[in-house]
């Protein structure tokens, strides 16, 4: 199967570039090429002051068969936080979805960059394990996500607790299930030093059999990254059994055949 939507994307390319139809067309025309009808815009909630959603409704007149999701990825940055939560709840209703990360573990860098490795080992691999997905937590509970990405993100840099990780994730899978979010299946971590999709294989599967849906999404940062290893991703959906995804309209979930 080829998955059909891709539900995790930074038109602004991590730097404030206005929403504007020049800058989202070239990110339509992609999804197009590579077989797909649905993409979520979701840049970084500190670039709110960019996001337009003006733009993104006349982008959608020019593009009738595709659907232009109008989304944003709300982490825990220390410092824009806030501002972004508020963003968020100020424009709820134009969102189509949500997503909640975590890239900061109390340091004010984001310990997914490169050359952020000691965040992760400057103490012992399962307590930043923990630590990260206790983050992961408040934002699942926050009330204002539709969607976790790349719940192992914490993996990035290759560093393995020696505890199952199984173990670590089940509390939060199960508040994930008790509020009704979904969880995305994201291609990013194949490009990544880890090698690996997020998440790993055997959290899809045990997410499954709690009944989590899941998005299909590639974090892209340039519209050619958009769909990137998607028929990769096909055939993980088809070794885990899943034959439907979410998408979202107006933050209303809506299950659809892959």
């Amino acid at each position: 199967m080829l998955p059909f939507s891709d539900y995790h994307s930074h038109p602004q390319g991590h730097r404030h570039q206005p929403w504007t139809p020049e800058l989202l067309q070239p990110w339509a025309d992609s999804a197009r090429r590579h077989g797909l009808r649905e993409i979520a815009f979701t840049d970084h909630d500190r670039y709110h002051a960019g996001v337009d959603l003006d733009a993104l409704d006349r982008t959608r007149e020019a593009n009738p068969d595709l659907a232009l999701r109008a989304g944003i990825e709300w982490d825990n940055d220390p410092v824009t936080g806030a501002a972004g939560r508020a963003w968020v709840e100020r424009h709820w209703d134009r969102l189509d979805f949500v997503l909640g990360s975590v890239h900061y573990l109390g340091a004010s860098r984001m310990f997914d960059s490169i050359g952020e490795e000691a965040q992760l080992t400057d103490r012992p691999v399962d307590e930043s394990y923990r630590d990260y997905f206790a983050r992961v937590q408040a934002m699942a509970e926050s009330g204002l996500v539709d969607c976790l990405a790349h719940l192992d993100l914490i993996k990035i840099h290759g560093h393995r607790p020696a505890t199952d990780v199984l173990a670590l994730v089940e509390p939060l899978l199960q508040i994930v299930r008790a509020r009704g979010l979904a969880l995305e299946i994201s291609t990013a971590g194949w490009r990544k030093p880890v090698g690996e999709v997020y998440p790993e294989k055997k959290l899809i599967l045990r997410a499954k059999a709690l009944g989590i849906p899941f998005t299909t999404a590639s974090d892209a940062h340039s519209h050619a990254q958009v769909g990137e290893n998607f028929e990769r991703l096909g055939a993980l959906l088809d070794e885990c059994g899943i034959t439907e995804v979410a998408v979202y309209d107006r933050h209303r979930r809506e299950m659809k055949k892959v």
